[in-house]
């Protein structure tokens, strides 16, 4: 398995922790990689997890409303936990790095894949693709000051192990 899916996983798992315990910040990263994590992960790759996970929770508002433009007739807090934090860490991906949208949407559907169930794949699948194609028809829906800069070098660094 690539460095940048073990990111995207051990972020999934930060979001999961942050979700049920309500854990936030440093907090939450100190406590998933001295209890959870494996322990052969590097240290780019944590660092990619950690901006993943903690970008996702401080934009979480701006995700889960793009989420609710797409998810006709489901209520973000009524989708299972791993479902809806596959959702916002790949739409935290398109709005806030250049990684290209096909290769966030292919990661979400290997990792919900692991996670989750088929049907769930099929329903974030098809979400992703619906906002996939709002930001290509808006490109002014990404905002332009974010930590994407920052996101994307260690995008760089991380893919580079």
């Amino acid at each position: 398995m690539g460095t940048r899916r073990k990111a995207r996983e051990s972020a999934l798992q930060m979001l999961f922790a942050a979700d049920v315990a309500k854990t936030l910040g440093s907090v939450l990263t100190n406590n998933y990689w001295s209890e959870l994590s494996e322990a052969d992960i590097d240290e780019a790759t944590r660092e990619f997890a950690n901006q993943l996970a903690t970008g996702t929770l401080r934009e979480i508002e701006r995700i889960d409303e793009t989420i609710r433009t797409r998810a006709e007739h489901w209520r973000i807090e009524r989708m299972a936990i791993v479902d809806r934090n596959v959702l916002r860490l790949a739409v935290y991906e398109f709005l806030f790095s250049d990684t290209p949208h096909t290769v966030v949407i292919n990661e979400a559907l290997e990792i919900a894949r692991r996670f989750s169930t088929f049907e769930a794949t099929q329903f974030i699948n098809g979400i992703l693709d619906a906002i996939k194609h709002d930001l290509a028809k808006n490109p002014a829906q990404k905002p332009k000051e974010t930590d994407e800069d920052n996101l994307n070098e260690k995008t760089r660094a991380s893919s580079h192990q």
